[in-house]
């Protein structure tokens, strides 16, 4: 074991990759959470060996240079393990496979520097103490809250996220907010790091006991405001019928008019709408792979036929913009006659796949985005909720889901969030289940159900508190239906301002807590 530790190739980047890309079964579909209890503390000592030995043993390299070999080569297996799944949206087209491999390394590389920032410019400062253990949570916290909002953001794969099959524990999201949540979960799973520390087994024990006592406290919270919500539904007058059509469409385009006739018939099929009843039927994104709104208006006489005028039919759709010269990814809810009511243009539109950086110039070496047809879309900009009769709808497209923003800047009256999604271009991997973990995350920050419309993914209805009610799994064609409760929630979720207090808090913590005490 001596020999594995003074070993610089082992510590450096056979540790550190395997540490990172086991931190992939944390998330869903896995859920073995306890995977960070293990991978955090390690991470912490690592550092800290890795600053000792650098004097001595690892002298080739600068102290630094081994701090940001450490952290890269940590963050590449993260991120690597947790996101491999995106190439699959490269297989799609012949002219893009080529990219696999670029894809593969490249985009982990990239995400693997917010790993490599923590360790060299805090790897140097932290020692085998307790407030060391702070400093590193709060450092872990902060590069979470950068990669999610810097350039277009990213905030996949939060450490918070691995508890997403306990709808117990996150229920404190919708008081903490996302990122103080990430923080708290960050430093719980950082505490068996103790056990490296040099103070008391007393304290030690201490510790370990208090956390668990945080957890249970947390726990028994979650549990009291579930069983609360349970009585508090029962008086809920306000609802309103939804129906979520899940088609399993496969990933095409260049479809021909005979093609989308039968995607038509089987929305139908599914759709049921032989009822008066006021009813919302909720599409995927993708129905329509290639088309615009002005291209499908021909089904206008077939809408009319099949739905009544009580009916509301929401999905997604390309919407051209004559003024710019472009198209929008565009949510949009019409009548039976096809006629747009309401419409959401997507906002957060994904880099590569919905738009092309520097696209004038890439075009030159024949690189274009993923998506078929229309160039790069346009991107939406400040858009108010979606209002229907007594619906007040959060509207968020596929991508979307991921940003709590879109909750933190939602109308205070939101009452519903929908999210249409179109998972096909990821198969069966493990991506699907990770982007759902982040609707159930963003049902409890909102305190509000969730409809989600997803082909080829999983499509579901959530309720305030993150319990799935009723769900289609990944490639599992089919509708389901609710009377859904509508809650308004009128208190604006101020995650940004509790997640900066903690962070100074754990700050003033390091730089104040006594030497003597550990």
């Amino acid at each position: 074991m001596e020999k594995f530790f003074l070993n610089r190739f082992n510590i450096l980047y056979l540790a550190p990759f395997i540490l990172g890309s086991l931190t992939v079964f944390s998330f869903q579909p896995f859920n073995f959470t306890f995977i960070n209890f293990i991978v955090l503390p390690l991470f912490f000592y690592l550092l800290i060996f890795i600053k000792k030995k650098s004097k001595n043993v690892y002298r080739k390299k600068p102290f630094k240079g081994n701090l940001f070999i450490f952290g890269t080569t940590f963050g590449f297996g993260f991120f690597l393990s947790g996101l491999h799944w995106i190439t699959n949206s490269l297989t799609f087209d012949d002219n893009f496979k080529i990219f696999i491999p670029f894809g593969l390394v490249l985009i982990p590389l990239f995400l693997s520097l917010f790993f490599s920032l923590i360790t060299v410019f805090f790897g140097g400062i932290l020692n085998l103490n307790f407030r060391s253990i702070f400093l590193l949570s709060a450092a872990l916290a902060f590069s979470d809250f950068l990669r999610s909002n810097i350039l277009t953001g990213f905030p996949w794969n939060l450490w918070a996220y691995s508890v997403s099959w306990s709808v117990e524990i996150i229920q404190i999201v919708e008081k903490l907010g996302l990122f103080a949540f990430n923080l708290l979960s960050i430093t719980i799973f950082m505490m068996p790091a103790v056990i490296f520390l040099k103070i008391e087994k007393y304290k030690k024990f201490l510790i370990l006991i208090f956390t668990c006592l945080i957890i249970l406290f947390i726990y028994i919270y979650g549990n009291q405001s579930i069983n609360k919500n349970r009585e508090f539904l029962k008086t809920v007058d306000q609802k309103f019928n939804i129906k979520v059509i899940s088609p399993n469409f496969e990933l095409e385009y260049g479809l021909t008019g005979e093609q989308i006739d039968k995607r038509f018939e089987k929305l139908i099929r599914y759709s049921e709408p032989s009822s008066n009843s006021k009813t919302l039927f909720i599409w995927p994104e993708g129905v329509f792979s290639g088309y615009s709104y002005d291209e499908i208006f021909l089904l206008q006489e077939k809408f009319s036929r099949n739905f009544k005028e009580s009916h509301y039919i929401l999905f997604g759709i390309n919407r051209a913009d004559e003024k710019q010269q472009g198209f929008y990814n565009s949510m949009i809810i019409v009548n039976n006659r096809l006629e747009i009511i309401k419409e959401y243009k997507k906002q957060k539109l994904v880099p590569f796949g919905e738009f092309l950086p520097f696209e004038k110039k890439l075009n030159k070496f024949g690189i274009k985005k993923i998506t078929e047809g229309y160039g790069s879309f346009l991107k939406g900009k400040n858009q108010k909720n979606l209002v229907i009769d007594n619906l007040n709808i959060l509207p968020l497209i596929c991508y979307e889901i991921i940003f709590t923003n879109f909750i933190k800047y939602s109308d205070e009256n939101t009452n519903l969030i929908i999210n249409i999604s179109e998972d096909g271009w990821f198969g069966d991997s493990i991506g699907p289940y990770q982007h759902f973990a982040k609707a159930i995350f963003r049902a409890v920050e909102q305190n509000s159900f969730l409809i989600r419309s997803a082909n080829q993914g999983i499509s579901a209805i959530i309720d305030n508190k993150g319990i799935i009610v009723k769900r289609l799994n990944i490639k599992e064609a089919g509708v389901i239906e609710l009377e859904v409760p509508l809650i308004k929630s009128k208190r604006k979720n101020k995650n940004h301002l509790i997640f900066f207090v903690l962070l100074i808090t754990y700050i003033f913590i390091f730089y104040n807590y006594k030497k003597n005490n550990g």
